[in-house]
């Protein structure tokens, strides 16, 4: 999984898509994520960097992981697979 190529992200957690023109906020985990997925890291690389950086369970990890990177999917700023 991975975040388009033409997807613009900003360190402040802005993400932009020219595509569309539209552009959406993110927290610092979920900003975290996509730097991750730019970088075209597994999903085992991110889950052990997030849990090293925040206090957070398997479970819920794992839960928010798949709504966020569902929500990129629905929003079209993820490459297809």
């Amino acid at each position: 999984m991975r975040i388009k190529k033409n997807i613009a992200v900003s360190d402040t957690g802005f993400i932009f898509n020219p595509s569309s023109g539209d552009s959406y906020s993110v927290n610092p985990i979920g900003m975290d994520i996509v730097r991750h997925l730019k970088q075209n890291k597994e999903i085992v690389e991110i889950k052990h960097a997030i849990m090293s950086d925040y206090v957070c369970d398997d479970a819920t990890f794992e839960k928010d992981y798949y709504d966020f990177t569902m929500m990129l999917r629905n929003y079209k700023l993820l490459e297809d697979e």
